[in-house]
């Protein structure tokens, strides 16, 4: 074989990196949303990306850092909710927040990977860990910096409690009647809790 053509063993050529990489995102967050942390394994996210197990373990290393990777991209579109602060005052901010961050769940494009996040992090505390790394380290640090209140930190932790613990009743455990409830009116009722949370003195 020629030195044009020779590469190291178990190395995908660099064309091929960027979709194969993808690809297995996209056959993980499918394997972590269908079945959760616990019951996936990086031979089922190699099977459903056709690729070989290798590649997976080439490009993320153990299964940990596999729904690290995946998380990190399906919460992308969450991390643009400090931007709702940043449209105006705070006042009106609660309702801004939560009609944002209900927006990413009820797109479905948006809502199947949360919905693998949650229930891989309610389940296991591996993925607790990583879900608790991303949101305290990319979100929620920036929605308190934004507040320039006191106990800024406390005040954005529990607008979020709200907003994901109602979110878990609406879209993962689908409780009746909020599975079921106009948006609009959801949004009415969690948005002032939200700002108070927030903004309350």
């Amino acid at each position: 074989m020629s030195g044009a053509t020779a590469r190291r063993r178990g190395r995908p050529p660099r064309t091929e990196s960027a979709g194969t990489r993808d690809r297995i995102l996209t056959a993980a967050r499918g394997e972590f949303s269908e079945h959760g942390y616990e019951k996936t394994s990086v031979r089922g996210i190699a099977k459903a990306a056709g690729v070989d197990s290798a590649l997976v373990h080439h490009y993320f290393g153990t299964k940990e850092q596999v729904f690290e990777a995946a998380v990190a991209v399906a919460f992308a579109p969450a991390l643009n909710a400090p931007n709702a602060l940043a449209e105006g005052s705070l006042d009106g901010v609660g309702e801004r927040l939560t009609r944002f961050i209900f927006g990413v769940w009820e797109n479905p494009t948006t809502r199947t990977p949360l919905l693998a996040i949650v229930r891989s992090a309610v389940n296991n505390e591996t993925a607790a860990a990583v879900f608790r790394r991303l949101v305290a380290a990319q979100l929620m640090r920036r929605i308190a910096d934004q507040l320039d209140l006191p106990d800024a930190e406390l005040r954005a932790e529990l607008a979020a409690a709200q907003l994901v613990g109602t979110a878990l009743m609406r879209y993962v455990i689908k409780l009746e009647p909020l599975a079921s409830a106009d948006l609009e009116q959801i949004i009415a009722r969690v948005a002032p809790v939200v700002q108070h949370h927030l903004t309350a003195m």
